[in-house]
């Protein structure tokens, strides 16, 4: 069986990360130019940034749904049905767009308050979020648009049409919280903006295929099939997260400082191998709608060797760093002291990771979201939140959740390999 060129991966691969890194990349410059307005203002983009993120994160199905189905159109030839399917999860975002604006007005406030309870804080973050908000529709057109674009194997014009829009925010946010006077409200107008030159640029490429741009709704029925899959895994992920930062508070200041540290380099390097996964998703999708099954299979090992590579590597580097990186994030001694306790489990994960992260692309892109759903719930249900809770009642600090956190990582190995090798996921042919 002829491999799939690693260049042709890479190709693929490459431009899918800058699009992945470059939100986080652009937040971190927002962050920085509202940090000195003051403590409530960073405050209030923290918060209302976090609730944002959380209703974003949970419609994604929007990006990897369609890639499943639209990979597998362009694969048996028929790019502008592929295309069509990118219309249909188009019309989805709008529509889920509007009704969480409508929704996030009325929720704000309340949401912000049980969260921060009352305060300048929460009152800062209720203003930013209910301007921010007005951009749903354009996040999630965007979402739509990576989703079709990778589907057929085009990853190259959204990392243009990201960073066109996260480029002009970096230079819009300034200007209006500073320059305009409009202080963390300028922050929310500048994201909106940055949201809708990016979605435009999706619609437009839309218009340029020449596809119907009607909406049919048996189509985003289907969608929305693969969807709620999608929806519901996501919903384990943030149950699992968000109770190991509650019981890292719980714990101590600086062990949530030093959680903080470990998790956000753990996030990074997720969004490293995670665009191997956007890989996957294209080329196994391809390959199955092609009926081309001895390929897609061959392929699942091929990009599974290379997440554990660069796990590999990555687990190297990142052990080299332990000494001198955790001083670049902070200079607490309480807090180094800490990061020990997470740090070793981190490193030793990263081989774990790339394999995970590579099965979830193959899966995905094969649209056994079903399948993904159950395995992500057992391995959250059994692994990580039981060992989580009993860390916060045995008092086991950092070293019991980021046991929770391997466990998961090794149930959701466990359950990935054995789908991988059954016959189960690689279905042939294309939506009908």
């Amino acid at each position: 069986m002829t491999r799939v060129p690693a260049r042709r991966v890479l190709g693929l691969a490459v431009p899918a990360l800058g699009v992945l890194a470059a939100e986080p990349l652009y937040v971190l410059v927002d962050t920085a130019v509202v940090g000195h307005l003051g403590a409530v203002p960073l405050g209030g983009l923290a918060l209302g940034g976090v609730l944002f993120t959380q209703v974003a994160s949970q419609l994604t199905f929007l990006s990897y749904g369609t890639t499943a189905r639209t990979a597998r159109l362009f694969g048996a030839g028929r790019r502008q049905a592929a295309v069509e399917e990118g219309v249909q999860a188009t019309w989805l975002a709008l529509a889920v767009g509007v009704v969480v604006i409508g929704l996030g007005q009325l929720l704000a406030a309340p949401a912000a308050r049980l969260l921060a309870g009352d305060g300048p804080v929460a009152d800062a973050a209720v203003e930013w979020l209910r301007i921010a908000l007005i951009g749903a529709p354009f996040v999630l057109t965007t979402l739509a648009g990576n989703g079709w674009m990778r589907g057929v194997q085009d990853t190259r014009r959204p990392l243009v049409y990201v960073l066109a829009g996260n480029g002009l925010s970096a230079v819009l946010c300034p200007l209006l919280v500073y320059a305009a006077g409009w202080g963390l409200l300028g922050s929310a107008v500048a994201n909106v903006v940055a949201q809708a030159v990016s979605a435009g640029f999706f619609l437009s490429a839309l218009r340029a295929e020449g596809v119907p741009l009607r909406p049919r709704p048996e189509l985003m029925r289907a969608q929305l099939g693969l969807g709620r899959d999608l929806v519901v895994r996501s919903l384990a992920f943030q149950a699992c997260f968000v109770s190991a930062a509650s019981v890292a508070a719980r714990t101590s200041v600086s062990a949530v400082g030093a959680h903080q540290v470990v998790l956000q380099l753990w996030t990074f390097l997720a969004l490293v191998l995670d665009s191997l996964a956007i890989a996957a998703q294209a080329l196994v999708g391809s390959a199955l709608g092609a009926g081309r099954r001895a390929e897609a299979r061959a392929f699942a090992w091929q990009v599974t060797g290379y997440g554990l590579g660069f796990g590999v590597v990555l687990g190297v580097v990142f052990a080299a760093l332990a000494v001198p990186l955790p001083h670049v994030f902070t200079s607490d001694p309480g807090v180094l002291a800490e990061i020990p306790h997470a740090w070793w489990f981190f490193v030793a994960l990263q081989p774990i990771a790339g394999v995970v992260f590579a099965l979830d692309g193959v899966l995905l892109g094969a649209g056994d979201a079903r399948f993904l759903r159950s395995a992500t719930l057992l391995s959250a249900g059994l692994g990580f939140l039981p060992l989580i809770w009993l860390s916060y009642a045995l008092d086991w600090g950092l070293v019991g959740i980021w046991t929770g956190l391997s466990a998961f990582m090794v149930l959701r190995l466990v359950t990935l390999l054995h789908r991988a090798r059954s016959e189960g996921w690689s279905t042939v042919g294309a939506p009908t």
